[in-house]
């Protein structure tokens, strides 16, 4: 199995107050995974990626709980061992301190939402 491709990130822009075609921010690389943050402020931040089929994301923990929303493909999503397939229009949230994991088993885009907080 081959290591996942390191997200490659696009220059930052200031996207408040403007109409968004979300899915259309970041677009498929081959053999990689492209992201681009959206927002980030101190309460969170939102975070577009786009990733080939077959890459991923390996297993990590976060410190804030963390939202996905598929946009487009299909995603295999893992939290604490337990494996999830999800697709277009699905959302699952992974819960801060909880081992997680992604590969891309076609194609997809997501959205990420991390929303940080003092819980």
């Amino acid at each position: 199995m081959t290591q996942p491709a390191k997200p490659t990130t696009a220059q930052p822009r200031n996207f408040i107050g403007t109409s968004l075609e979300i899915e259309s921010l970041v677009e498929y690389q081959k053999n990689s995974v492209v992201s681009k943050q959206i927002l980030n402020k101190k309460a969170g931040t939102l975070t577009l990626f786009a990733f080939d089929k077959g890459e991923g994301l390996s297993e990590h923990t976060a410190p804030y709980d963390a939202s996905v929303m598929v946009l487009d493909g299909k995603a295999a999503i893992t939290i604490g061992g337990k494996s999830h397939q999800i697709k277009k229009g699905a959302m699952i949230i992974m819960p801060a301190g909880i081992p997680h994991s992604l590969k891309a088993v076609e194609r997809f885009k997501m959205l990420l939402i991390m929303i940080r907080s003092a819980d």
